[in-house]
């Protein structure tokens, strides 16, 4: 009887589960999908270094394209010749590819969809362009990895000078997903990575303003913004392309449609045929003939219109039901270390120009070494020519170099590397002039290697040198934009009609919101009564007040721990003494739930955080970078219990010290480093001990104001100097911060101020007041202070406080 000792039992689903999982992450990261940092695929990256290696410069004669394909495949690609073929033909088209990255020579297709001549035909070789992909590989700048056989190694990514994923997109289908990136134009994009560069906290829609849209080989017409803006804020969006055609005029009483442009990845003779196909089944009528003019000065699709049909309502229909107008559904997913990743505009020209300062870096780390150890090399000449003569003498008397190096290094200190260029040096080179030029040499050398320490000590001078190769790049390379973006039928830009005005948003406590001009208050002493800012109706009252301006994005957290996205615009305007519209009709609100804080989306930072705190005294950490995108029912901000309430939200671009105050008149110091960083939907950690009763009123972030200023229900309040609260450690009882009697009323809001704000108060009957803080007295923590405002009743109170810095005052 056979024994099988060397059998295995597997699952045979968890098997093709692992298999097919490996197969796929194969297939996304060594095939399918770009890398961020160069933009290309792994085909694209080994064809470029191919033709590197095999010398074919710009400005050297063309190859066989076969050449390169065979050594490609050989070396680098152990897939199908016709694989890497066509990857390269379509590096060569341009109009395939926005800024072509290989030159050919010979039939490399066209526009009508003619296939390439075989690569044994055609001749290729890098254009002019190609050449700042790789340029600095040399020095390095990338790591490279052993190829499939071990016996060669490859770039893992190409220096890539220019942003080439913005500028030539990529278009690929992997497992599961699939990518499909816009071109653009050069010096677009490379205007937008000195802008960002300049300024790391622009936002996406100022980048939009700079870069405003693809830009594709064939040219054409983007209609509308409303796709381009989805899509830069999203990673993800539809652009409707539609191709350039005039009506003309020509024999007596006949019209013409001339088509100049198509859309991009159009086939040009496939969309005559459609279009002939039409009128042969009589679906579209008004045409009496159609040529195909098109030659090398460009295209030219002629469509005769029939004497007795309106040209426009024939053109209209053509761009109904062919391609003479599509749509092109973008999708920017590209490798982040490896990983898919779908990116907004911000986050590709954030990632490139972080790979961008590692390249110049690392450049910078060899210049300085190669610098560094040739002046080692010219000191020691200069040692051995000011010391020529006794220098000779001591080679003429020894029997080998072993012996010559021990000597010359306990006679002048020189290393073995010195003594050796030393007996390498020509006789020719002792002469006066050669040690002027040693002497110049070294000087020169010093001075570089200031430069490249200067380099790498500064991030300032880092960026200006990347700033300033990337616009020779632009100079060099920059050419007019060739897709033009016209307004959508019916697309209105709204934010442009729009007046870009400070304005006050006030919120009630039953969710009734509006919005008014800044100025509408006045600044008044304090004890005064103040105005009506809204005519809430009865048992309503103003609960939240923002200042911001019209064009802001504003984010809304809620108090069951949601967040919500607006435009300061979209909040209807009122009077001073209207109630506002309910904001429930504005966004999409859960019962019960209440706006807790508001702020402005400008105010999220790269690498910023969020800070939220509870009703309950717990607070948490969370990167800022997850409320970019909310949709439109809002997103988790944190995880609430039932009795629980979020109250307050802020955001840190660094570690700061917060300040935690309660109605009872508790407050408590410590550092957002005492906090760990959660996930959004964590609950967060303990942030103050609260005694039975007592529940946290305001959390504010301490920076570099004097004073915290105490608001209490019954109008009474008081400056402090924040010097009098120590940080303590995240979970204690903390000290008192206002003396709360029967008297003062509870704790309503502290706020960290300065002598120039202004703060404004609202009370429980609807009338706000302005007050200047240099007004408010200063007195110690455990103090009632005095009347800040005279409420109208005894059953008047107080119920929001808030500042705005540097308003200016109404004549």
């Amino acid at each position: 009887m056979t024994e099988y000792n060397n059998i295995i039992n597997v699952d045979l689903e968890q098997k093709m589960k692992d298999s097919y999982l490996e197969y796929s992450m194969s297939v996304i990261v060594s095939r399918a999908l770009p890398d961020v940092r160069d933009g290309l695929k792994p085909v694209h990256r080994r064809i470029l270094y191919g033709m590197e290696g095999l010398g074919l410069d710009p400005d050297k004669p063309t190859r066989k394209s076969a050449r390169v394909v065979g050594d490609v495949m050989g070396k680098y690609h152990p897939h199908g010749d016709s694989a890497i073929y066509d990857a390269l033909v379509r590096l060569a088209q341009d109009f395939s590819t926005r800024y072509p990255l290989a030159t050919g020579q010979g039939n490399f297709g066209s526009i009508d969809g003619d296939d390439p001549a075989a690569m044994r035909y055609t001749e290729v070789k890098m254009s002019k362009i190609a050449k700042e992909m790789l340029r600095d590989i040399g020095k390095d700048t990338v790591d490279f990895m052993p190829n499939f056989d071990e016996e060669e190694e490859e770039p893992v990514v190409l220096p890539s000078r220019f942003p080439n994923l913005l500028v030539n997109g990529s278009n690929g289908i992997a497992v599961g997903m699939a990518t499909n990136m816009a071109p653009h134009n050069l010096v677009e994009a490379i205007d937008g990575c000195v802008a960002y560069m300049k300024n790391p906290d622009i936002s996406i829609d100022e980048l939009n303003q700079i870069i405003p849209g693809p830009d594709f080989p064939t040219g054409a017409n983007i209609l509308g913004k409303s796709g381009i803006r989805e899509a830069y804020r999203t990673g993800r969006g539809k652009v409707k392309i539609r191709a350039v055609a005039q009506i003309e005029q020509y024999k007596k009483n006949r019209q013409r449609i001339v088509v100049s442009e198509i859309p991009y990845q159009v086939n040009k003779s496939r969309l005559i045929e459609k279009i002939a196909n039409l009128v042969k089944e009589k679906r579209i009528e008004g045409i009496s003939d159609i040529r195909d003019e098109s030659d090398r000065k460009g295209m030219r699709i002629v469509i005769e219109v029939k004497r007795d049909s309106n040209a426009n309502i024939l053109l209209n229909n053509l761009y109904k039901y062919t391609q003479l107008e599509t749509t092109f559904g973008i999708i920017n997913l590209a490798l982040v270390d490896g990983v898919p990743r779908v990116l907004n505009l911000k986050e590709l020209i954030e990632y490139y120009i972080d790979f961008q300062k590692e390249v110049v870096t690392r450049r910078t780390n060899f210049d300085l070494s190669k610098a560094r150890a040739r002046k080692h090399i010219v000191e020691g000449l200069i040692i051995a020519i000011d010391n020529i003569d006794e220098i000779i003498k001591i080679i003429r008397s020894s029997y080998d170099n072993d012996e010559i190096k021990k000597i010359f290094y306990d006679r002048f200190d020189l290393t073995d590397k010195q003594s050796q260029a030393i007996l390498d040096m020509q006789l020719k080179r002792l002469s006066g002039l050669e040690i002027d030029k040693l002497n110049a040499e070294n000087a020169d050398l010093e001075e570089k290697i200031r430069g490249l320490l200067q380099i790498l000590n500064s991030e300032e001078t880092l960026i200006n040198l990347i700033i300033e190769e990337m616009e020779e790049i632009k100079e060099k390379y920059g050419d007019d934009r060739r897709t033009k973006i016209i307004p959508d039928e019916g697309e209105f830009e709204i934010e442009e009609l729009i007046e870009k005005e400070d304005v006050l948003l006030s919120l009630t406590n039953d969710g009734y919101i509006k919005r008014l001009p800044i100025d509408t208050y006045k600044v008044q002493n304090r004890g005064g009564k103040g105005i009506a800012a809204g005519n809430t109706k009865e048992g309503d009252f103003i609960k939240k007040i923002q200042t911001t301006n019209t064009h802001e994005d504003l984010l809304f957290f809620t108090s069951l721990g949601k967040v919500y996205s607006l435009k300061a615009y979209e909040i209807p305007e009122g009077s001073r003494t209207s109630r506002g519209v309910a904001i429930i009709n504005i966004l999409n609100l859960d019962q019960g739930e209440r706006i807790a804080e508001m702020m402005t989306l400008s105010e999220l930072k790269k690498d910023s955080q969020i800070v939220l705190a509870t009703k309950n005294g717990l607070i948490k950490k969370t990167d800022a970078q997850n409320f970019t995108n909310i949709r439109k029912n809002g997103i988790i901000a944190i995880s609430l219990n039932d009795k629980d309430r979020l109250i307050s939200v802020r955001q840190i671009d660094k570690e700061e010290d917060l300040i935690i105050s309660t109605k009872c008149g508790m407050s408590i110091q410590f550092s957002t480093s005492d906090i760990r960083s959660m996930g959004r939907i964590a609950q967060g950690v303990k942030s103050i001990n609260l005694n039975e009763g007592d529940e946290v009123t305001s959390m504010n972030i301490r920076a570099d104001e004097t004073y915290l200023l105490v608001v209490t229900e019954n109008g009474f309040g008081k400056k402090t100097s924040l010097n009098n609260f120590k940080s303590q450690n995240r979970g204690g009882k903390g000290v008192k911060c206002h003396k709360v009697t029967e008297k003062t009323g509870k704790l309503v809001d502290t706020l960290p101020v300065d002598l120039e704000n202004d703060i404004m108060m609202v009370s429980l009957s609807g009338d706000m007041i302005r007050l200047s803080a240099r007004d408010i007295s200063t007195t110690g923590r455990n103090t009632i202070g005095v009347k800040l405002k005279n409420l109208s009743s005894d059953k008047d109170r107080i119920i929001a406080v808030t500042k705005y810095t540097n308003m200016e005052e109404e004549e």
